[in-house]
């Protein structure tokens, strides 16, 4: 049986966004975070077939959009990455908007505005148009907060580092530099692959963080190594670490809004202030402190993230049963 997808393609700030606009599953019209549990269970090769070569690569990244089952929300967005069905992505979020406004998939209730429902919460995201195209996004993401301080621990290879563990839409290790990581002078994207692979190894010993209001959220899946920025125009430089072996092009949107996190639950970085991240190819998310926020017993942020996609083209990927690499391959 072939089984065929329609998919536009985008890339925000450089980290690519393909959007399945027909031929994913339908799930029964439940809140998105038990509808992702039945997509895990049930239709996960649609999520390796799409993401994994040979019709995607180590960095790719996804959505599917649903109807919304909260009545506060236009729309439902599941994201498929190749780390699998994350609760939250803030670069899939602005190229999934961009794509589904500029391509009339959604139809927002107030022009400019839209609320969507994710795994992770409802999150608000508002843009501006030019010419027919959506210009620019600003995403108003979920509660994120500081979870632990000062975590030392043992990486092979690399020595003691001490990181914070945040959250920001996903568990992040935010790691700043110190005595046994001086910072990405001299670093090549494998090395930080490499230190990360080892780093979330290595907390998998001492640290298992559960989202205090949500306990299908946990673990730390994710790192960003913090820098100073490059740009005369940032206020920091990151890699934001996902995946296998992905590094995110984008300066990150759950990992922008982790690192914020940190930095105010630090006193570094106070309500109202902004904080533009640079990526490694020197794209840039600015970042904003918009509110205070208590997440369970945590004090935390609510964020917002401004940035920019474009779309890049039309794809129909087939999926073949004959296929001996039907549902796709990983090369370790």
């Amino acid at each position: 049986m072939r089984h065929s997808f329609f998919c536009i393609d985008a890339h925000t700030c450089g980290n690519p966004v393909r959007l399945v606009a027909a031929g994913g599953p339908m799930l029964p019209h439940l809140p998105m975070g038990e509808r992702r549990e039945i997509f895990i269970r049930e239709h996960d090769w649609i999520r390796r077939a799409l993401m994994f070569e040979p019709r995607g690569h180590d960095i790719m990244s996804g959505a599917i959009i649903y109807p919304a089952h909260r009545e506060d929300c236009d729309f439902a967005v599941l994201f498929i990455e190749v780390s699998g069905c994350l609760p939250m992505c803030g670069a899939g979020t602005i190229g999934v908007v961009t794509a589904a406004i500029e391509e009339g998939l959604v139809k927002p209730r107030t022009p400019g505005v839209v609320a969507i429902e994710t795994p992770a919460g409802r999150v608000d995201v508002t843009y501006t148009m030019k010419d027919g195209f959506v210009d620019a996004v600003r995403l108003h993401n979920v509660a994120s907060y500081l979870h632990q301080s000062d975590i030392e621990v043992d990486v092979p290879g690399v020595g003691q580092l001490v990181v914070d563990i945040a959250y920001g839409g996903n568990f992040y290790a935010v790691i700043e530099p110190q005595k046994h990581w001086e910072g990405f002078e001299g670093m090549t994207a494998s090395q930080i692959i490499e230190y990360s692979q080892k780093l979330r190894h290595a907390l998998e010993m001492v640290c298992n963080p559960v989202h205090p209001d949500d306990g299908r959220i946990r673990g730390v899946h994710h790192a960003i190594w913090c820098d100073a920025p490059v740009s005369s125009g940032a206020d920091g430089r990151s890699a934001v670490f996902y995946g296998d072996k992905a590094i995110d092009r984008s300066p990150g949107g759950t990992g922008t809004s982790a690192r914020m996190a940190q930095l105010h639950g630090k006193g570094r970085l106070p309500v109202g202030s902004t904080y533009r991240n640079e990526s490694l190819i020197g794209t840039i998310f600015e970042g904003r402190v918009e509110s205070a926020a208590n997440i369970g017993l945590f004090e935390g942020i609510i964020p917002s993230i401004g940035a920019w996609a474009r779309v890049i083209g039309h794809n129909t990927i087939y999926v073949d049963d004959r296929d001996p690499l039907a549902h796709g391959f990983q090369i370790s």
